[in-house]
């Protein structure tokens, strides 16, 4: 007997967020489903969504995408969905509860890093959990990146 071999799809990268790490200090990420309707599954396809300002945070248990940008799909007509709507995050309770007490207590903030279709092809949000930088130390960053390329310029050149 054979075995039906799966279809997959390599993954693919929507919307990447990559200012977040330049504004913020990113620590432990995870990987989120989101809930979406069949048009914005179809405008996400196009591949003109943005995530650059966008934000996650905890709501009676369960956790909400703020600020994300997916354009209506064109061929919809009138059963599009609106741009700027909150996206409920499809997450276990574990993790849930782990970010929100980290938003709490410790005054981090849950950032979306990018949005991709995995191998199945449904599309997924990575999220982190960022504390914000102040101006100081965007300046540090920004110097210590540039000394990293010169000191790999250099060696190249060297050896």
């Amino acid at each position: 007997m054979s075995e039906k071999k799966k279809k997959t799809l390599p993954t693919r990268t929507v919307a990447d967020n990559r200012r977040a790490r330049f504004d913020y200090e990113i620590g432990e990420t995870f990987e989120a489903g989101i809930m979406l309707k069949g048009t914005e599954v179809k405008a996400l396809r196009t591949g003109k969504a943005t995530i650059h300002e966008s934000y996650a945070a905890g709501k009676n248990g369960e956790l909400w995408l703020y600020n994300s940008y997916i354009p209506e799909y064109l061929e919809a007509n009138r059963f599009n969905h609106e741009p700027r709507r909150p996206r409920k995050l499809l997450m276990h309770k574990r993790q849930i509860h782990k970010l929100t007490v980290a938003v709490e207590r410790e005054g981090m903030t849950i950032v979306a890093m990018k949005v991709y279709f995995n191998e199945d092809g449904r599309a997924k949000v990575e999220v982190a959990l960022g504390k914000g930088r102040k101006a100081h130390d965007k300046r540090e960053a920004v110097k210590e990146r540039d000394w990293n390329r010169d000191k790999a310029r250099l060696m190249r050149d060297r050896g």
